[in-house]
């Protein structure tokens, strides 16, 4: 006698259009019900330990970017630790002498905010005495009293005065002492990144083999461990050149246009551009707007605002556009829409750091379910 299932754990459908030998699809209710709760556990303890997990993945990317130097001094009969401790020390060495020579761009910018803030609010108080946005300001008041009046306001309770509290819309000096502290904590931080590179890069492939060994003793699992790894190895490469080459270019590319218009500290926007080009979407935007901001103090004029940042613009839109293409066509590139779902969900976890980390988080996804054979449908999703 067989004995029907619970509806409450499986829930059986039967195709319709398939045939008669088409075998019903099972859907298990409670298998769902658990992945979704070890999916959101796990957001959950990347959220909580993101201090732990950011260093990380971050060192390990910089490993793989500095790998191949570390090897080309290998080559030249140099020990792997002392290459590996050249590599990292001409890193922080460079690092520190590019925050030194920018200081006093940064500075310079800092102290530019408040003569910004002046000029923008006189072009506010322009805009008043022309009437445009006085006739707006004038028509939400009154339908501001209009509602007031519709509603009546409570009555305060017998000796009790009505106090009205008005809080500064926007704190500038909150988010000062904020952004100085988080300077001290990224400083403290990136020092433990060069470490943790400099031992990962030490390593060599110490690491990789240990894998291959707990994949356990049949030989297709340790064959199928190593193609994952090599062609984890392999994407991450390409990606990584690719960012390099393109930030360099859309960096030099905006200084030196800058530098045509007359933009004041143009080194350090053509940095800036370099740097943020590695945020898809949202990081030319950032970078067009602090433009246009510097644009409209240096020269006064929302023209020459816009002039400067659609520069900026112009230029990784024609890397966008033209040069990745042709640096990634022999990559197993992903499609925009699982880069940009992968850009909401990291920056929701990690912020600003998940944005730069979202894009080779996916590329070793992507490779890891192009070899696993259970999980090769998540890697035709992610692909193009």
């Amino acid at each position: 006698m067989s004995v029907a299932r619970p509806a409450r754990d499986v829930i059986s459908r039967e195709p319709e259009d398939e045939g008669p030998d088409a075998p019903p699809v099972d859907v298990s209710v409670r298998s769902i019900a658990l992945t979704i709760i070890a999916g959101t556990a796990a957001m959950y303890l990347l959220y909580w330990a993101q201090e732990v997990f950011i260093p990380i993945v971050l060192s390990v990317l910089i490993s793989y970017a500095l790998e191949p130097p570390v090897a080309w001094l290998m080559w030249v009969r140099l020990p792997r630790l002392i290459a590996s401790g050249m590599v990292v020390a001409l890193l922080a060495g460079s690092l520190a002498y590019g925050v030194y020579s920018l200081s006093d761009d940064a500075t310079a910018i800092v102290a530019s905010v408040p003569e910004a803030a002046q000029k923008f609010r006189q072009m506010v108080r322009g805009q008043r005495e022309t009437g445009t946005l006085q006739q707006v300001q004038q028509a939400a008041q009154e339908l501001q009293r209009t509602a007031d009046e519709a509603a009546g306001p409570a009555p305060p309770p017998r000796g009790v005065q009505r106090v009205q509290v008005v809080q500064p819309a926007f704190d500038l000096r909150e988010y000062v002492t904020w952004g100085s502290a988080s300077a001290v904590a990224f400083a403290g931080q990136a020092v433990l990144v060069l470490f943790f590179v400099f031992f990962l890069l030490a390593s060599g492939d110490l690491f990789k083999r240990k894998i291959v060994k707990l994949a356990g003793p049949s030989l297709e699992k340790k064959r199928i461990t190593v193609q994952i790894l090599n062609d984890i190895d392999t994407q991450i490469s390409r990606f990584l050149f690719v960012r390099v080459v393109t930030s360099v270019v859309v960096g030099v590319a905006t200084w030196i246009a800058f530098a045509l218009v007359g933009l004041q500290q143009a080194a350090f926007w053509g940095l800036a551009a370099g740097i943020f080009n590695s945020i898809p979407y949202f990081g030319p935007l950032i970078v067009a707007a602090g433009t246009a901001f510097v644009g409209f103090l240096q020269f006064g004029t929302i023209g020459m605002a816009l002039y400067v940042s659609g520069i900026s613009l112009v230029i990784t839109s024609v890397e966008g556009w033209l040069l990745t293409p042709w640096l990634t066509s022999r990559t197993a590139r992903t499609n925009e829409v699982a880069i940009f779902i992968g850009l909401i969900f990291w920056s929701f976890v990690w912020g600003i750091w998940g944005t730069l980390l979202a894009v080779p988080m996916l590329v070793a996804v992507k490779a890891c379910c192009d070899r696993i054979e259970g999980l090769k449908p998540i890697g035709e999703l992610l692909g193009e």
